[in-house]
């Protein structure tokens, strides 16, 4: 039998997730966080985490299979 999820569900679920995410960045004093793609497109979708992090002025990149975000709203410069 095919379990479906609830679209309620899921979004709470999401919610959980992004403040458990955030929150560790929070009582770390961290300046870089990073997650797999894969999880945080699982628990949250691109989209939330998206909007998250620009909601706390901060920047997302990506790299490979991983997300990382720069917990700072001051300008980012990418040297090569």
């Amino acid at each position: 039998m095919e379990h479906k999820t609830d679209f309620h569900e899921a979004r709470s679920r999401g919610h959980a997730w992004q403040a458990r995410f955030f929150a560790a960045m929070a009582s770390r004093r961290c300046k870089v966080l990073r997650c797999a793609k894969q999880d945080a497109e699982r628990e949250l979708g691109y989209e939330a985490l998206h909007a998250a992090v620009k909601a706390r002025r901060f920047h997302l990149v990506e790299c490979g299979d991983q997300y990382v975000i720069i917990c700072d709203s001051n300008q980012v410069r990418v040297h090569h």
